[in-house]
């Protein structure tokens, strides 16, 4: 055999040979790095699909959150505007009430005062009395000349005070 057909020629054993390097490797290769970049592999992606599987969860939490928080905030904004409703009729109560102890008190004044003016109106008129009927008297002793029994001066300050009315 020449040169070039020892260079290009096959080999039986040489063809062997490779293949079955070729086989050692292949499976050796398996083993030691296709298996275990392919297990690598596999977890990173069941690693990648846990977080979205998180996130995915995290986010339905936090809308669930949000929701939960617009409820409570709704609520409390209703509960102020109950509150505040609430004090406003409170306070139109107590204006209502304190008016109408105002409007008491004041009737309570006005009658006190317009019992005090009938009393003084009273005391007056007595006074007037026993002040005409002193004069009467003192007139009708002169007039008659003779002292009066308290029965006449009775009749006489009746009598007196009966035609002063009638003037008036």
């Amino acid at each position: 055999m020449g040169y070039f057909e020892s260079f290009i020629g096959v080999n039986f054993w040489t063809a062997l040979f490779v293949l079955l390097n070729t086989l050692v490797i292949f499976f050796v290769a398996k083993k030691y790095l296709i298996v275990p970049v392919h297990k690598i592999i596999t977890d990173r992606q069941k690693e990648i699909d846990d977080m979205y599987e998180n996130a995915g969860k995290a986010k339905a939490d936090a809308q669930e959150m949000k929701a939960e928080y617009q409820q409570k905030l709704s609520e409390a904004q209703a509960t102020a505007e109950r509150l505040v409703k609430e004090a406003a009729v409170r306070g139109a109560n107590r204006e209502e009430e304190i008016v109408r102890q105002a409007n008491e008190e004041a009737s309570q004044i006005l009658a006190k005062a317009a019992a005090d003016a009938q009393q003084e109106k009273k005391k007056a008129v007595n006074d007037a009395k026993d002040e005409i009927s002193g004069m009467a008297m003192a007139i009708a002793e002169k007039v008659v000349g003779r002292e009066l029994t308290n029965a006449d001066q009775s009749a006489l300050v009746d009598h007196f005070i009966n035609e002063l009315g009638d003037k008036a």
